[in-house]
């Protein structure tokens, strides 16, 4: 399962997130991994989800970003859910976004891992191959 939450800046994605976060921790019995950007989240976020900070890493692509979650899962496969913060911010493009939710959502039922995804956005901007994971 993919979900993809998507608003302006300000508009309460990364709190909605946290929350989803928090409640994942709780109702899963497997881990919960939250990816973001920078360390904004650090005392946000309780402290058993892995929070893991991608400036830490070479992101710039949706093939690294492909290989890094196969690389997640194949280190622990009590994975349950991942949380991507502002997917915009980790890639160094916009193009390819519909192709990677599509590989998310596959490789979602393969893993069995949820996957929920913030991106700063209009909403209006959305083609339908984001719509579909709202």
């Amino acid at each position: 399962m993919v979900k993809v939450i998507m608003g302006i800046k300000g508009s309460g994605k990364t709190k909605q997130l946290i929350e989803m976060v928090k409640t994942a921790i709780e109702a899963e019995s497997g881990d919960v991994v939250v990816l973001e950007k920078d360390q904004k989240l650090t005392y946000d976020i309780p402290y058993k989800a892995r929070l893991i900070f991608a400036n830490q890493f070479s992101f710039g692509s949706f093939e690294f970003l492909k290989g890094f979650i196969s690389g997640l899962h194949a280190g622990n496969y009590d994975i349950t859910h991942v949380f991507i913060d502002s997917l915009y911010k980790m890639v160094d493009s916009k193009e390819g976004v519909e192709d990677f939710l599509a590989w998310l959502d596959k490789y979602s039922e393969e893993a069995n891992i949820k996957f929920t995804i913030t991106i700063s956005a209009d909403i209006a901007e959305a083609t339908d191959g984001i719509k579909k994971f709202f």
